[in-house]
């Protein structure tokens, strides 16, 4: 206890009083609002991925690069960023492989977008309908066809996977993983599956700014067929296409009406990962950055329904990392799990 000797003691009470933020709060933190600044921070990402897929291909010899292209907006990244490595690399693009795997959630705008993006870029192309496949997986396993359950999306990318490592293995080269910082960060990944690769290049960059990175290069690129590519992956819904498409043949399977909206899971993430604000810190700006949007319910609403499932992972992953090394255990110590635990309760019910 501190020395109080020689000092009066004034006791009173104070009721909590919130107030209102006065200073603008960004909905995209992640997401530099200036034009020039916003462009000059894709490139950077884009050479600091392109670097780093490089000197590892460089390392491990490899002979091809391969990773799994969907049409969709994160391989798209992947791709790009490998054709950039390498031009780093001096070799043809044609060393990349990028191969597309349909199956039941295939849509023809995605496969059509996939093959479409390849030739822009000059990659080598190939197409592996695991459809049979995966049906064969089901009869071992016994796993009815028509049961669109989690085993019936994990055995699909399960699959893939198992296609692009022997692919890779057969060819002398690795796996490119495509899966970016909010995906892992909610853990939206098929275990053994799709979060499997040799170098995930992707795995630092948040969502929303996938977006804008892409959308860079379909300013800069200066291919009218590259770049009207680009724009059409960026309006496709994003999706694992993991479920049957819809009557009209569209997406059916649309993650964030499943995890919800991207912006705000990459707002959350934003605030722990940088400054490592506590739950209830990163409520309040959310009430205030997201005020007036996402009704009905507003954006306390949106809050309480997807904050807990992006900051438990978050705040387990940031107690074990702390860990002493070489010590058994729990990887999470019961306490501070609890700890942690009553914190996302009392944040998400802060003023309810």
């Amino acid at each position: 206890m501190p020395e109080t000797n020689g000092y009066t003691t004034v006791e009173f009470e104070l009721p909590p009083v919130e107030l209102a933020l006065i200073r603008p709060v960004s909905c995209t933190p992640f997401v530099p609002q200036d034009a020039a600044t916003r462009a000059e921070r894709c490139e950077l990402i884009l050479r600091i991925q392109a670097e780093g897929l490089a000197k590892r291909m460089e390392h491990t010899h490899a002979k091809c690069g391969v990773l799994g292209i969907s049409g969709g907006l994160d391989s798209c990244l992947a791709l790009l960023v490998a054709v950039r490595a390498c031009k780093v690399l001096c070799r043809d693009a044609k060393d990349i492989v990028a191969l597309t795997m349909p199956c039941f959630g295939t849509t023809k705008r995605t496969r059509s977008n996939a093959e479409i993006l390849c030739e822009a870029l000059g990659v080598t192309f190939g197409e592996i309908n695991i459809t049979e496949t995966v049906k064969s997986h089901f009869a071992d396993i016994g796993q009815p066809a028509d049961k669109y359950d989690v085993t019936f999306e994990n055995c699909q990318a399960r699959v893939r996977t198992l296609e692009l490592m022997d692919y890779a293995n057969k060819n002398g080269g690795f796996v490119i993983g495509t899966g970016d910082l909010s995906e892992l960060a909610l853990g939206w990944a098929t275990y053994n599956g799709d979060h499997m690769s040799m170098y995930g290049v992707n795995t630092g960059v948040p969502k929303t700014l996938v977006r804008h990175i892409v959308q860079y290069v379909a300013d800069t690129c200066g291919n009218d067929t590259l770049r009207d590519v680009l724009v059409d992956i960026l309006d496709t819904p994003v999706s694992p296409e993991l479920l049957p498409t819809a009557a009209d043949g569209t997406i059916a399977q649309q993650t964030e009406k499943l995890v919800g909206p991207y912006e705000l899971h990459d707002f959350y993430l934003y605030y722990v990962l940088r400054f490592g604000f506590s739950p209830t810190k990163i409520y309040h700006l959310a009430r205030t950055a997201f005020d007036g949007r996402y009704e009905p319910g507003g954006p306390a609403g949106v809050a309480e329904k997807f904050l807990p499932p992006l900051l438990c992972p978050a705040v387990q992953a940031q107690l074990s990392a702390r860990r002493p090394e070489g010590r058994l255990g729990h990887a999470v110590p019961p306490r501070r799990l609890a700890h942690a635990q009553r914190r996302l309760q009392y944040a998400v019910g802060w003023q309810n």
